[in-house]
């Protein structure tokens, strides 16, 4: 029967014919797919798994003379402003220690793109009074938040719920306060030397350790006037994402037992249309796609913490004491857990603080547009070895196989008797479209390197140069494939056969990890799914030439700095500092998948059969 479908899709014309349809059908599905998941039919409202949590269920006390005490933290952060690092943290370990806490710090020092990120994170410990130090709940509060202003209430607040949270005997997991230096460097090496996974002597290690960490809450809050709502802030390094019951607690202690509003993605007021919700959406799928850390809460993801930034904003009624009151119950709901958050998703997107598809609902559309790569390679492997006729043969070669011997194809208890002429394959020549494609693989690795370890005042100079040879190179590849080697029409397919596959092969396999990674740059690459030779049409072959230049990754990367009004350079920089110090991996996805294929499909163009 195996042998009957082979025949059949060699020889069947009309079966030809589908399958760059049927691909075109599944990139359409995808899309499709993809822009349905907001109605109320493919979406479901959040909703607490672990029982354990009881969100919102106990009554806060923090108010009242804790009030004082903050607005005298408050005016001492005031007094720290513009001081240096290891003045400043001086001045919070007395605070730490005049609580009654166990202090400890930790200098760091990294080194990206040409510069030195270095300075120094304090933190102190309160031990659980009914706890055995297996177990923790980190309250963290960056010196600099991630725009690089002052934390000046944030680092109020810590300080104020550190002295709180000590009068209390209720604890049952310790709880660390920790004040980092800034939000990129600091958290990421002291989470890194917690788990002792750092780089000594350049990162120190941790005199002062408690047990496995639980979660962690990350406090940002710059300014000193009264807030409307809440902000979270939960994307993760590499499109990782805390457990959603943590985030789930946090919405439904802010909006259900406190009043306040809370809101995701930067959508300040989210009117819960379909608009909306696709907005908040794409906007989440956009941060985890790109794979870059979105607050100090980021670093602790990777190593299965649960962790999530609070940014307070607007102007409204709500006030400090709010906000403590917000994380003194999101604490002790953390602190009824017996063990770590498991219950709820780990993928999932989310287009409302109610609402979210988990990853079984939207994976389709992500795999969908990666199986139309598969399909064509498959297409194109099954078309490389049919026998090719001219035109002006196809009457005679009808008689040639009406007249050529029989032969009795069985397979189990069916047997069918077929023309040899039916069976026969054309041979391959794969050498040299293997060697373009494993080529086009390796110089993938030139940019990962050269952006990787470039100077930040080069950046923008060795850019522009490389996007001069990257539009070339396709062009002048294809010129030397021509001039010595004169591939015909069937290694041109194979060349594509493979570099499809590759791509098809790699972004299925990301799509379950990183969905949006996946499904974005699928999206991008799919005209090479149509991409062939034109030989003697040149007006076609400038027009698609003109497409995949448009879609080339520093196109993409250029039209999005205009689009965001970001700086070329600080874009590079910040790519460059996520792969030293977050473990980004982006950059690989887009110099040794995306441009690979990119670039066999620019051969191709330019092939000459």
């Amino acid at each position: 029967m195996a042998t009957l479908i082979c025949v059949l899709l060699r020889h069947n014309s009309r079966i030809l014919k589908l399958p760059p349809y049927l691909s075109f059908l599944c990139i359409v599905i995808g899309v499709a797919w993809l822009l349905l998941l907001p109605l109320d039919n493919y979406s479901r409202r959040t909703y607490i798994s672990e029982n354990a949590l009881l969100p919102g269920q106990v009554h806060t006390y923090f108010a009242g003379s804790d009030q004082n005490v903050f607005r005298g933290y408050k005016q001492e952060v005031d007094a720290l402003e513009g001081k240096a690092n290891l003045e400043v943290n001086d001045r919070l370990e007395e605070f730490f220690k005049a609580a009654g806490l166990k202090v400890a710090r930790q200098h760091y020092e990294y080194k990206s793109a040409g510069e030195t990120y270095s300075g120094e994170n304090v933190y102190a410990i309160l031990h659980a009074p009914r706890g055995d130090a297996t177990e923790a709940i980190v309250l963290v509060g960056a010196w600099k938040n991630i725009e690089g202003e002052l934390n000046r209430s944030g680092v109020a607040l810590v300080l104020t719920l550190a002295r709180y949270f000590k009068r209390w005997s209720l604890w049952s997991k310790d709880i660390i306060f920790l004040v980092t230096a800034d939000s990129k460097a600091g958290p990421q090496a002291w989470v890194d030397a917690y788990h002792d996974t750092h780089q000594s002597p350049a990162i120190e290690s941790l005199p002062l350790k408690s047990g496995a960490l639980q979660g962690a809450v990350v406090i940002d809050y710059p300014f000193n006037h009264r807030f409307e709502s809440l902000h979270i802030v939960y994307d993760g390094i590499n499109g990782q994402l805390p457990n959603l019951d943590l985030l789930n607690t946090v919405v439904s202690i802010a909006s259900g037992q406190m009043g306040i509003g809370v809101s995701l993605q930067q959508m300040w007021h989210h009117s819960d249309t379909y608009k909306d919700r696709l907005q908040t959406m794409l906007r989440g799928m956009l941060n985890q796609g790109l794979g870059h850390a979105s607050g100090p809460h980021s670093s602790f993801i990777p190593y299965h913490v649960d962790a999530i930034t609070l940014q307070p904003f607007g102007e409204g009624w709500q006030d400090e004491m709010a906000m403590g009151r917000v994380i003194e119950s999101a604490f002790r709901s953390l602190n009824n857990l017996l063990e770590h958050l498991h219950q709820s998703f780990f993928f999932y997107l989310l287009m409302h603080a109610g609402r979210f598809v988990s990853i079984g609902t939207y994976l389709p559309s992500a795999m969908l547009v990666a199986t139309n790569f598969t399909i064509m390679a498959i297409f194109l492997w099954v078309k490389s070895g049919s026998p090719q006729f001219s035109d002006t043969k196809v009457a005679a070669t009808i008689e040639a196989e009406k007249a050529s011997p029989l032969t009795v194809i069985r397979d189990g208890d069916a047997n069918a008797l077929v023309p040899e002429a039916a069976l026969a394959v054309r041979e391959r020549e794969l050498f040299l479209s293997l060697a373009v494609v494993a080529a086009s693989q390796f110089l993938g690795f030139i940019p990962l390197y050269i952006f990787n370890h470039t100077s930040k005042a080069l950046l923008p100079v060795v850019f522009i140069a490389f996007s001069i040879a990257n539009y070339l190179l396709p062009y002048l590849a294809s010129d030397l494939l021509v001039r010595f080697f004169k591939p015909t029409t069937q290694q041109y397919q194979l060349i594509k056969t493979f570099s499809l596959l590759l791509l098809g092969m790699f972004l299925s396999s990301l799509a379950t990890l990183n969905f949006s990674l996946a499904f974005l740059v699928g999206l991008l690459a799919t005209p090479l799914t149509y991409i062939q030779p034109f030989p003697g049409r040149p007006l076609t072959t400038t027009l698609l030439s003109l497409l995949i230049n448009l879609l080339a990754p520093p196109t993409v990367l250029l039209a999005g700095a205009y689009y965001w009004n970001l700086n070329v350079g600080n874009i590079l920089q910040e790519a460059a500092f996520g792969w030293d110090v977050w473990g980004m991996n982006t950059q690989v996805v887009v110099w040794c998948v995306w441009w690979p294929a990119w670039l066999a499909g620019g051969i191709l163009l330019y092939g000459k059969p």
